[in-house]
């Protein structure tokens, strides 16, 4: 019996399956919204952490022009591309935000990633309301769909940006290492 993040991964990836099935009985572009299993490819990793140390470039310029609001989103982003990274350096490719959290949960769980657990916890829905707050895809899709054009607390900027840093490293080791 495996743990919750791992259940969710083999859902998402019979989804995958699913939907290609589906889709090449129809004849039409072959896509889905899931989990596939792939040959790992670390090329295509480092083009996603490329794309996290721009995205917290961008995230740094919206938050010097006053425009804060959209650095959280950028900011999630940062931190998403640093999980498709392992995603793909794993064997994965993911269309889906909540199963490529459920992989890399999955992936840390068995011991094949060294990242720590608040980290996945930063970028997950919870059902607790207490923590809600603290977690990066609620605050992205407060100020993405909400009406605030800027963040207020400068601490909660600091520390996402300190975080995204922090993890392009970590992940950055992640690819070029053999786990």
């Amino acid at each position: 019996m495996g743990s919750q993040a791992s259940k969710h991964v083999n859902w998402c990836l019979k989804k995958a399956e699913k939907e290609i099935d589906e889709l090449k009985k129809q004849k039409k572009k072959i896509r889905h919204r899931g989990l596939l299993k792939i040959e790992p490819n670390r090329k295509i990793a480092l083009r996603h952490l490329e794309k996290a140390k721009h995205n917290l470039e961008v995230f740094k310029l919206l938050r010097k022009n006053n425009s804060s609001d959209w650095s959280i989103t950028v900011g999630f982003y940062t931190l998403y591309h640093c999980f498709l990274a392992i995603a793909v350096k794993h064997g994965y490719e993911s269309r889906n935000q909540t199963c490529t959290i459920a992989l890399i949960e999955s992936l840390q769980e068995k011991g094949k990633i060294s990242i720590t657990k608040g980290i996945i916890d930063f970028m997950k829905y919870t059902e607790e309301e207490k923590n809600r707050e603290g977690s990066l895809i609620e605050l992205r899709e407060n100020y993405t769909y909400g009406v605030d054009l800027e963040v207020k607390d400068e601490e909660q900027l600091d520390k996402i940006e300190k975080l995204c840093v922090e993890f392009i490293d970590v992940v950055k080791n992640i690819v070029y290492g053999e786990g």
